[in-house]
């Protein structure tokens, strides 16, 4: 009849899936080569054809160079005996331990071969790719070693908690204070303030240069103007994200006159100091903005009034924002009141 293999012609004859056919095709061909007491076993009904199949799978992937025969034969009557007493699914569980359990040494030495094995594959494989769609947005794939992600999962996690009573990463316009984002929507707004805030004095250097961003604009734009900015990168960006960059770590703003000439290369002294922020910790005790209970630590200082408005980076001259904040107040469709108390609100333009 033309079947393509035994399997599948017992399936057609039997009225069995293919996948069932030939899943118990290779536990025939695998109690015939080996594993006696599990034939034994399912020959008596002692066990059931899908605990033979775990218990078979188990014993086969035991590391046959650590492990002799003897031990071999014991871990399979021992889960044989196990199968009175336990289903297949519990079976495979117990089946994945039974070198640790039968000979902990043993498997301790493998599992220690095996981490370092994985772990050296995973930094071989180690991958980042990053493309624009040249609508605004970047899209990129990564792979990495399990500890460094979980580094990262765990640092995007502190950052995206909904204890931070603003999902927005910095720059991103946010969310008020109450709504809540889909966790996968709340990671990507972490992972932005991630990059964005990575200190920047941590950056090596490239070509004798620290791979900063260098955010270009002219006089006009910095001062309020809507023409974008440009990146050394060749992106643009809107003016408000430039000036919001101009007060922020991590990149250098290049203020353009007329005729192109540099008027001013920001410097990074531009950024307040440590002593500064925690001056400006115990005076504000957190977000300035009304209503806002942003913590001090998870705040940025802002120039008050904005450099590009002629702040200066001192400790009487600024003043801390969340995130969210921080970028209103570099956002020309609101409008900053400064309120008794030293408060700020920011309503949008009409």
């Amino acid at each position: 009849m033309g079947a393509t293999s035994t399997a599948s012609w017992w399936a057609h004859a039997t009225k069995q899936t293919r996948a069932e056919a030939h899943r118990k095709m290779r536990l025939a061909r695998a109690m015939d080569r080996d594993h006696e007491p599990v034939g034994d076993a399912l020959f008596a009904g002692r066990l059931l054809t899908d605990q033979a199949d775990v218990i078979v799978r188990a014993v086969d992937e035991l590391p046959r160079d650590l492990v002799d025969p003897e031990l071999v034969q014991r871990a399979e009557l021992h889960l044989v005996g196990l199968a009175r007493h336990h289903d297949a699914k519990e079976l495979k569980v117990l089946g994945a331990a039974v070198l640790e359990h039968l000979a902990p040494e043993i498997a301790e030495a493998h599992e220690q071969a095996q981490l370092d094995r994985e772990e050296k594959q995973a930094a071989q494989s180690a991958r980042f790719t990053m493309s624009d769609d040249g609508h605004g947005r970047s899209h990129g794939r990564f792979t990495l070693p399990t500890m460094q992600a979980e580094m990262l999962r765990k640092h995007l996690l502190a950052l995206a908690s909904p204890r931070r009573t603003s999902d927005a990463g910095a720059g991103t316009g946010g969310t008020p204070p109450g709504e809540q984002k889909p966790l996968p929507h709340r990671m990507g707004l972490a992972f932005l303030e991630y990059v964005q805030r990575y200190p920047s004095d941590h950056v090596p250097q490239s070509g004798g240069v620290a791979a900063t961003v260098v955010v270009t604009m002219t006089l006009e734009t910095l001062m309020g103007g809507l023409a974008s900015a440009a990146l050394d990168t060749g992106a643009h960006i809107s003016a408000g994200e430039a000036r919001r960059l101009a007060c922020e770590a991590g990149s250098i703003p290049a203020v353009l006159g007329g005729a192109g000439q540099v008027l001013d290369l920001g410097r990074k002294r531009r950024f307040h100091s440590e002593p500064q922020r925690i001056a400006l910790g115990l005076r504000d005790g957190g977000c300035t903005t009304e209503g806002c209970d942003w913590p001090p630590g998870l705040c940025h200082a802002h120039h008050d009034p904005p450099w590009s408005a002629g702040g200066i980076t001192d400790v009487d001259r600024g003043r801390l924002l969340c995130p969210h904040h921080h970028a209103r107040a570099h956002d020309p469709t609101y409008r900053t009141t400064r309120l008794p108390g030293g408060k700020v609100a920011f309503t949008r333009r009409t």
